[in-house]
């Protein structure tokens, strides 16, 4: 009975720790957010989305950077489906409410793997 219970104690701390490390390595900031693109020798990505009538546009710029030259710029842009929309009020003067509802299309998040 005793070893049971020293098997389980094993247990709880193998599958404690992980889940602490888990814990705080999603609780770190932005440490690797960077504010200008070293141009001697980059590739800078940049994503965006378009929103269109029923299908949103994924728009894809690569930029490639050398000795602080623009050597070449790749544009990809691919449909994709347009997620739910919503309405929200916009203060507008012109109307007796002083405000317009307008359809607002939800966003895409992005969530990038560098290797």
């Amino acid at each position: 009975m005793l070893k049971i219970k020293a098997k389980v104690r094993k247990l709880k701390f193998y599958f404690l720790l992980p889940g602490m490390m888990f814990f705080a390595a999603c609780s770190k900031q932005k440490e690797d957010e960077v504010s200008s693109v070293n141009k001697e020798a980059a590739i800078e990505t940049e994503l965006s989305v378009e929103h269109l009538d029923k299908v949103d546009l994924l728009v894809t710029r690569h930029r490639i950077w050398r000795d602080n030259k623009l050597l070449k710029e790749i544009i990809k842009k691919d449909t994709i489906p347009a997620l739910r929309s919503g309405f929200q009020a916009v203060p507008d003067s012109s109307s007796a409410a002083g405000y317009r509802i307008k359809e607002m299309k939800d966003d895409y998040e992005f969530y990038i793997t560098v290797q």
